[in-house]
């Protein structure tokens, strides 16, 4: 591995923030579940939770041009909403499901500086009834037009932004949240994909 790679991937890893991250529940379309991985990414998010409860869990996500951020990534697959609500609980102190309720706050209401889970939906049936039952609540993301809702990769890079933002502003980028065995053991299955 050269100097400068060796340099990227300290500098990426180093901003990886351990205490957030985001929950796909039975999305259908793997150009969306690569499209979050690619956002995930982007703004330091290492640990990804996908739920299909419908099929098996799956070896590839998406096409060839969308799986690029896969490799950067970790996912965590489940078959069960309960087993991943479980594992969620271990990480996170809040989990929030993208559902448009009376009771659902705004994106910008959110504490991003606690540890979060955000969970996003089926792109047509939306989170299912036992994902919003085990969450603290629900969120929406604010809206003026006619159609109240985001793609669903939208709707998580939107989201994710504003985490992002908000993590910024209070120095959690200043330097990695993970703990040093797991930036370890990515430094070691990272080596393999040397450009």
């Amino acid at each position: 591995m050269t100097e400068e790679r060796k340099m990227k991937v300290e500098r990426v890893l180093n901003h990886r923030q351990s205490n957030l991250t985001i929950v796909l529940e039975d999305v259908q379309d793997p150009r969306n579940i690569t499209a979050a991985m690619r956002t995930c990414d982007a703004v330091g998010i290492q640990d990804v939770y996908v739920i299909n409860t419908g099929k098996p869990i799956l070896k590839k996500f998406g096409y060839r041009s969308g799986r690029s951020a896969e490799k950067w990534v970790t996912v965590h697959q489940f078959t069960s909403i309960g087993d991943c609500f479980k594992e969620l609980r271990k990480h996170f102190d809040k989990i929030y499901t993208t559902h448009l309720a009376a009771n659902s706050i705004d994106l910008y209401s959110i504490d991003f500086t606690q540890s979060v889970a955000l969970v996003f939906g089926h792109e047509t049936d939306g989170v299912s009834d036992e994902a919003m039952s085990l969450a603290d609540g629900n969120f929406i993301i604010p809206q003026m037009g006619m159609v109240q809702s985001l793609n669903i990769s939208v709707a998580c890079a939107v989201s994710i932004y504003e985490a992002y933002r908000q993590k910024k502003q209070a120095g959690h980028y200043n330097k990695s949240s993970m703990p040093e065995e797991q930036i370890k053991s990515l430094k070691k299955e990272w080596k393999m994909y040397e450009e």
